[in-house]
């Protein structure tokens, strides 16, 4: 099982929360396509043969492509790779550029076949607050039209978190949500990044300021309002009915091998990562691998086994130490259950047979506890 990502750095305007390699500007816009196909040419040995499950359009604002061009990218994926006929294609999309004709001739003239709509809120305010693009009206219009459209494979995004976001309006968006019968949901935590136009706002104080006590109680009631509502909290960050569960992310997640294309994109396959230089003229005028990717990294069993706690803690199906002792060795096991009994007696962590997952209660510190199992080569 493998995944593609194509990374789409043109926005309309850049929010203020991110940190992705994104930007508002048409710059190299007529050739950048043609640049990317050229990468996929360039790189179509990095993952060895294996079959692709899953495409994904991320950005970016990859609702800016135009239906020739997605349709241009996902020609030449399919003549370069082997395709799995049961593949998911996914296109994250703004809410602003998802009108009536764009979603029927996506639905009718290409096989994107999931969407990702970046709602963030269904409160203009908040959307003010983060520089989106759209307002709430917006958001409600395209759902409704990319459901007319038969899109049934869709996810929102909604962000938590956010300074003025009161606990009444923060289920006011969830309950907007719902009603909307949608199957799957991504949600996130507001979170001020270095170098993003959120931090510098706040620390000149033009802005309200982030209260991680907010965003807990936030998450909170997420947890309690996704389980009323029969959604598996099967990663941090994302709920769904069975059956559609996000395959490409499941691919980070489970540890699989992906391919990224396109400036800044990632890429692993098991024994190494890479990343693309994240500068548009330099992407464009780049004609071997080398010139393309910025860096590769050979990674270290301690790297590896590190990783793995990081995701598997993270999902519904916890860290098996049969994996651990399987792939990396009873050293490491011994190491993890060492740990574990820690959080064990701080209730964090429950063990099920082999498995360890989180409790309820510190998800919300997913992360702060995966790192505490971090082994680090002293070399």
């Amino acid at each position: 099982m493998a995944g593609i990502y194509i990374h789409i750095p043109y926005c309309k305007q850049k929010c203020h929360y991110c940190n992705f390699y994104s930007f508002a500007s048409t710059r190299y816009r007529d050739i950048f396509v043609e640049s990317l196909l050229k990468e996929i040419t360039l790189r179509k040995d990095y993952l060895t043969n294996e079959k692709i499950n899953t495409i994904y359009f991320g950005g970016g604002t990859p609702s800016t492509l135009n239906i020739s061009e997605i349709n241009d990218i996902l020609k030449h994926l399919y003549n370069t790779f082997d395709i799995n006929e049961d593949i998911e294609i996914t296109l994250e999309a703004n809410p602003d550029d998802m009108d009536k004709e764009k979603l029927s001739d996506l639905k009718n003239y290409t096989d994107v076949n999931r969407l990702s709509m970046g709602v963030q809120s269904f409160f203009d305010d908040d959307l003010v607050y983060l520089n989106r693009v759209h307002n709430s009206q917006n958001a409600i219009k395209s759902i409704e039209l990319a459901k007319q459209a038969g899109f049934e494979n869709m996810t929102i995004d909604l962000i938590y978190g956010i300074p003025g976001l009161t606990e009444k309006k923060w289920r006011q968006n969830l309950k907007t949500f719902f009603d909307f019968n949608i199957n799957h949901l991504s949600s996130y935590s507001l979170t001020v990044e270095p170098k993003t136009a959120l931090n510098t706002l706040i620390n000149k104080k033009k802005i309200a300021p982030v209260v991680e006590e907010e965003s807990i109680k936030h998450f909170d009631i997420l947890l309690e309002e996704t389980e009323k509502n029969n959604f598996i909290h099967y990663e941090i960050s994302n709920f769904a009915h069975e059956g559609y569960y996000s395959k490409h992310n499941s691919i980070y997640w489970m540890g699989a091998h992906y391919a990224g294309f396109g400036p800044s994109a990632h890429s692993f396959n098991g024994k190494t990562r890479q990343w693309n230089v994240a500068n548009m003229k330099q992407y464009i005028e780049s004609d071997t691998i080398e010139k393309v990717v910025e860096e590769e990294e050979v990674l270290t069993i301690e790297q590896r086994y590190n990783e793995y706690i990081m995701t598997s803690l993270r999902t519904k199906w916890g860290c098996d130490t049969v994996h651990i002792e399987n792939i990396f060795g009873e050293k490491y096991v011994n190491l993890f259950e060492d740990e574990a009994i820690k959080h064990i007696e701080k209730n964090n962590i429950i063990k099920e047979n082999s498995v360890y997952k989180l409790t309820k209660q510190a998800k919300i510190f997913a992360d702060g506890i995966a790192s505490d199992f971090f082994i680090f080569n002293e070399d």
